[in-house]
């Protein structure tokens, strides 16, 4: 078992940065493939990117690309989301989820964060 801990978000405008981080226990990070996705309202569960166990891989949705840096310290357990240049279309939950397959698809993933709302303005 894995649980699984988001935090920073927050309210931010157009343009600004956020940093995301994803906290695990029970299990090291670095057993797993690690992703972020988000979810608008009215909007289904969206794939943003993707991290592989080594952290030697990484994957981005085109709508991010450019934009987002995902990073995993395995030593402290934590991946991190580093989102520059945000837009007001950015705005959504952000899950992290762990799986044992490098996947852009959510069922490929076995646990989950609670989530954690980033919010941008114009």
């Amino acid at each position: 078992q894995v649980q699984l801990v988001e935090s920073g978000g927050g309210l931010v405008q157009a343009g600004d940065s956020l940093r995301l981080s994803c906290a695990a226990s029970g299990r090291t990070f670095g057993d797993y493939t690690v992703g972020w996705f988000r979810q608008a309202p009215g909007k289904e569960r969206e794939f943003v990117t993707t991290i592989n166990r080594l952290g030697s891989s990484t994957y981005y949705a085109d709508s991010v690309k450019g934009r987002f840096t995902i990073s995993k310290d395995n030593a402290k357990n934590t991946v991190f989301l580093q989102m520059n240049g945000l837009k007001i279309e950015d705005t959504a939950v952000y899950y992290c989820a762990a799986g044992r397959f490098y996947s852009v698809t959510p069922r490929d993933y076995d646990y989950w964060g609670q989530g954690t709302q980033v919010t941008v303005s114009s």
